[in-house]
């Protein structure tokens, strides 16, 4: 990132919280709707099932829309989430547009080449600092805090209070699972997302909810394998277990952020490879949507 030194994701989710308790967070309202259908790739797309939780609402990604919009005639709203409201995003607003379909794009530019494509009454843009590649920290945070409402300073301060002391050797394992309650399964893929994009094949990262656990998801044990319970009790999964409290009636953003700062400890106390790699993966990234 321009000759600075590549932070870790935990540091990342700190400068996150800071800078969403630095402004007003817009109210994130895409109207009311019979059938909307959200289109989102990566760890956009759990974020959108965070945002429509309370909605029959149909998800997609950028390779899937155009099959559900041919499948479901009675859809009446669309919603595109894109961080940065370039690569796939100013295409397909243009193919919804096109299809006579109205659309709500979140984003955290406004002045994006998705953006540009609708009124501004028809964007929703938070902030977000400029981050290493596919950290996207601060901009699915800002998004789901949007909807959410929850208080990121009380979320910073929980964390650093209450989560980081109990961060030393949690590097020492060579994988990890991690478990939540169900309500928080919408919030697991972006988890695994960040064990993938950080340590690609050399550490294993499983994440499930209580109930998930139930169904063979232990049979094989390992002692190298850490069980990071995140806000829940694991009383009999693992013999290596590391309980994490969320703050009191904490959501979907103060899980985020927690579950993103546990995974960036991890990865400071690991051989740096995901440093090693992400300018170059970068520029390859860059060809690819070229």
């Amino acid at each position: 990132m321009n000759g600075n030194p590549i932070p870790d994701l935990h540091e990342v989710v700190l400068r996150a919280l800071d800078l969403h308790s630095s402004y007003r967070i817009p109210a994130l309202d895409a109207g009311l709707a019979r059938r909307r259908v959200v289109i989102a790739s990566g760890n956009a797309l759990p974020t959108g099932r965070m945002i429509f939780a309370e909605e029959d609402a149909l998800f997609c990604d950028e390779g899937q829309y155009r099959g559900v919009l041919g499948r479901h005639p009675d859809v009446d709203s669309v919603v595109v989430i894109s961080a940065s409201g370039t690569k796939h995003g100013p295409l397909i607003v243009q193919d919804v547009l096109d299809r006579g379909l109205p659309v709500h794009l979140i984003t955290c530019d406004p002045a994006s080449p998705a953006a540009a494509l609708l009124p501004p009454d028809r964007v929703v843009a938070t902030r977000s600092n400029p981050e290493t590649i596919t950290y996207n920290t601060s901009t699915y945070l800002g998004m789901v805090l949007a909807k959410t409402g929850e208080d990121p300073s009380a979320i910073k301060r929980h964390i650093v209070e209450r989560v980081a002391p109990l961060m030393p050797g949690i590097g020492g394992y060579a994988a990890y699972y991690i478990m939540a309650r169900p309500e928080f399964d919408v919030v697991l893929p972006m988890f695994v997302t960040k064990f993938d994009e950080l340590f690609g094949g050399r550490v294993a990262g499983r994440c499930y909810t209580t109930e998930q656990t139930l169904h063979a998801k232990t049979v094989v044990p390992w002692e190298r394998e850490l069980f990071v319970s995140l806000g829940c009790e694991n009383h009999d999964f693992g013999s290596q277990r590391l309980a994490i409290p969320l703050p009191e009636g904490g959501g979907y953003a103060a899980m985020m952020a927690t579950g993103y700062f546990v995974i960036g400890n991890i990865q400071a106390q690991k051989t740096p490879w995901f440093k090693q790699h992400a300018d170059e993966y970068a520029r390859i990234q860059k060809e690819l949507f070229d």
